[in-house]
């Protein structure tokens, strides 16, 4: 299903600032830790990361870091939960109303918040709503109280007694994918429904800047997320509404219920393409991308066309594009450590069309595996850092804030053969020019550029372009051609 399958007869409108934002993911335990919150039994820094152990990041660790932040050229985080919860990636939320004591508590939201948005960064929370948690105050009264409890019908109760812990024995209630650590909620009963509204409006009025939807396609209900979007858009016209969905959206990019979703259609081809030499097959099938097949140019250029029209471009212009995520290995490892094919990536993902996202340590070449090996703690150590891949994503962010072409054009693939992709992102008069060469061998490649003087932002050149023209770019390289 395309745009073109649907007549134009709504039209969504979604928030001015995320065509121009860069997004920053961070996993809130293993970014950075202050110091501030003591008293805690915590695997060292760097450790390998366990299911069920804690390295003691925290938010203040995220305010000591802005400086860093905001030199990638970063004006939007996304957090993955913060809520208080007994798990380190908290999606087992035990009280929507309160940051984790862990991360410095709503205190420390409320100072990153401030902090951030002195800086122009905007601040985008994860919200777990199709289920809540073994230590949920509601489903414990479930737990304590049994049939006689008040908040019974707030989960799906299937056979008496309740067994959380035993797993010989049936669960008694729905649980999510199965795991009787996280009840599913009764988002059909009101009062349930009217909680999780609450817990978003009450956010929105603390300051954050929008919501990514966990797994929203598991409250099967538009009447739910149309009114989530009516009481967020209510506070703030501006909140940014993301949602988790993997495959097909357009049940929920109408414009009356998300904004734009994880953008996995795009992470695919990436891996497909600019990994195709080295991919690292039996990674990615036990990654939440599964297995990925290579991909030639051909094959890339008509698929990335494909997901550029794939919705209403005002919703295609604010798609969160991403190449990792704390659900996938991180792509230098699915590529098989190969950087080159890395940075192209990273190229691509900073020229597309819609809102990229960098996933904390992608930008110093942080290697990882799948869940939990892709939750490493961050490394501060600088001798550690793969300063090639860093300068560049600087380079990148530069250009695309200095581009409205790169920020808000279309996307039409100019070449598209062998190991290479030339494509123009235009908005009105404004032009940029990219060529990508994932070939081991430097390439002259075609670029139908109107005419006029370009400079390539990666290697600083310049040319005098037409729609004859033809450059030099390096193996395994690219050149970004903005007007000069």
């Amino acid at each position: 299903m395309t745009l073109l399958d649907h007549p134009l007869d709504t039209h969504p409108v979604t928030p001015d600032w995320v065509k121009h934002a860069i997004f920053y993911q961070i996993f809130p335990d293993r970014f950075a830790r202050s110091g501030r919150i003591g008293g805690m039994d915590l695997q060292p820094w760097g450790a390998a990361p366990e299911f069920h152990r804690y390295m003691g990041g925290d938010l203040w660790g995220v305010v000591d870091k802005l400086d860093y932040i905001q030199s990638l050229g970063v004006n939007a985080i996304y957090f993955c939960p913060v809520f208080q919860s007994a798990s380190n990636h908290r999606y087992h939320t035990h009280d929507y109303f309160q940051v984790d004591p862990m991360l410095g508590g709503n205190e420390a939201l409320r100072a990153l918040i401030d902090a951030a948005h002195q800086r122009g960064i905007r601040i985008v929370l994860d919200g777990v709503f199709n289920h809540a948690s073994r230590g949920f105050f509601q489903f414990n009264d479930l737990l304590e109280q049994g049939q006689g409890s008040a908040y019974r019908d707030w989960f799906h109760v299937e056979t008496w007694p309740l067994n959380p812990y035993d797993e010989s024995r049936p669960a008694g209630y729905a649980a999510w994918w199965g795991n009787r650590a996280l009840p599913k909620f009764n988002t059909s009963h009101p009062a349930v429904r009217t909680f999780l509204w609450e817990v978003a409006e009450h956010w929105i009025r603390f300051g954050i800047d929008g919501w990514r939807l966990d797994v929203p396609n598991e409250i099967d209900d538009d009447s739910f997320w149309q009114e989530f979007r009516r009481r967020v858009k209510a506070l703030n016209p501006d909140a940014y509404i993301v949602g988790e969905i993997w495959g097909d959206a357009h049940r929920w990019l109408a414009g009356d219920q998300f904004d734009a979703v994880m953008n996995y259609h795009f992470t695919r081809p990436c891996l497909a393409f600019f990994g195709a030499r080295t991919l690292d097959h039996a990674m990615n099938e036990r990654s939440g991308t599964g297995r990925v097949e290579p991909m030639s140019a051909e094959a890339f250029g008509a698929r990335m066309e494909e997901v550029a029209r794939l919705y209403h471009p005002e919703v295609v212009r604010a798609q969160l594009n991403l190449l990792d995520s704390h659900d996938t290995a991180r792509y230098l490892s699915a590529v098989g450590g190969d950087a080159g094919a890395h940075r192209l990536a990273l190229t691509f993902l900073m020229t597309y069309v819609g809102a990229p996202c960098l996933y904390y340590g992608d930008e110093i070449g942080l290697p990882g595996g799948p869940d939990p090996d892709c939750r490493r703690a961050f490394p501060w150590d600088e001798a550690r850092w793969d300063h090639t891949t860093l300068n560049l994503t600087r380079r990148l962010t530069s250009a695309r804030h200095a581009s409205p072409a790169l920020q808000r054009g279309d996307f039409r693939v100019l070449h598209a053969r062998g190991e290479a992709v030339v494509f123009a992102r235009e908005h009105a008069q404004a032009r940029a020019y990219v060529a990508l060469n994932a070939a081991v061998q430097a390439a002259r490649l075609p670029v139908a550029a109107e005419p006029g003087r370009y400079r390539d932002v990666l290697s600083g050149r310049t040319f005098t372009l037409d729609r004859a023209s033809e450059i030099d770019v390096p193996a395994r390289g690219a050149a970004v051609l903005l007007p000069a």
